[in-house]
């Protein structure tokens, strides 16, 4: 597994711990009461001082539902039920109910989901995600900076077919070819023969990424891209032919092609910040020249 993949299930799995320790201390919080005036109806279920009632399936069962189906979906249900109000309990148990400092918890985090899902409808419905070729153009010569190649990339042509397949030396003069008419019959028997490929010249490719489909070994990337152009190699049931039509190594500016949807990305990311910056500017402003807003002195 990548570093990337390790840090996004990581920031996942702290997400997902969060989100259920929340939603434990919003049920650990909600009094006897409040229970009582939600639910009513046949007890299904009772955990220490939890008890599920034949209301509670309202929206578990959808209508029409088969009986077989319908009597699985309650079993289930009630067996979830269970299990979070046992962690509920030994939740409380150990932390205590009702503790000031989850008071305060459960209201910075209520609050916090209430501005994020405002923020995120007011995104939804206003901002502007056309973003024109030249406005990326723009923004790639003003930050030529921010756009220096940390890894090796390429354009190239290659295939990959089982040792067995018909006309190999026609596909070698075919691969090697950048006539259309030779393009368009490759194209056919890639799909006919083809046990991967990948065909267009046109589009940057990371080397890394070529590297995990064909088994080239080299100790010096950059310098095998420089000295190479077609590589023809076999494993013990396939054989890889590889055409490099152009290469930039690390280091080095990277193309706009390459860019492009990164630069896209920048561009309506910016535009979501300045919007959310610019509403609370007004937000505040409007309540102060409405008089909504007192501060007062000790």
């Amino acid at each position: 597994m990548s570093m990337i993949c390790k840090r996004q299930l990581s920031h996942s799995v702290c997400v997902l711990v969060v989100g259920t320790i929340m939603l434990l201390l919003v049920n650990s919080c909600t009094s006897s009461d409040d229970q009582s005036q939600l639910h009513t109806g046949k007890v299904l279920a009772r955990v220490f001082d939890f008890k599920l009632y034949d209301s509670d399936l309202r929206d578990v069962i959808p209508d029409g539902i088969a009986s077989e189906d319908s009597t699985r979906r309650i079993k289930l249900f009630i067996n979830s039920w269970v299990k979070e109000k046992l962690l509920v309990h030994k939740a409380e148990a150990n932390l205590g109910k009702n503790p000031k400092n989850m008071e305060k918890q459960l209201a910075d985090y209520k609050n916090s989901l209430i501005i994020y899902a405002y923020e995120k409808e007011l995104v939804r419905q206003r901002l502007d995600t056309i973003v024109s070729d030249a406005m990326i153009q723009e923004y790639y010569n003003v930050h030529p900076k921010d756009f220096e190649l940390k890894d090796n990339i390429l354009k190239v042509v290659y295939v990959k077919v089982n040792k067995k397949v018909p006309n190999l030396t026609k596909l070698r003069t075919l691969i090697k070819s950048d006539k259309p008419k030779d393009k368009t019959e490759l194209e056919v028997y890639c799909k006919q023969f083809g046990q991967n490929y990948f065909l267009d010249d046109n589009v940057w490719l990371l080397f890394e990424d070529l590297l995990k489909e064909v088994p080239i070994e080299t100790y010096n990337k950059e310098l095998f891209l420089q000295n190479n152009r077609f590589i023809e190699l076999a494993d013990s049931a396939s054989f890889y032919f590889v055409n490099i039509k152009g290469f930039m190594t690390r280091n080095s500016h990277s193309p706009l092609s390459f860019e492009r949807e990164n630069i896209r990305s920048i561009i309506i990311n910016k535009r979501k910040r300045e919007m959310v910056d610019q509403m609370h500017k007004d937000l505040y402003q409007d309540a102060i020249e409405n008089k909504d807003i007192e501060i007062y002195s000790n």
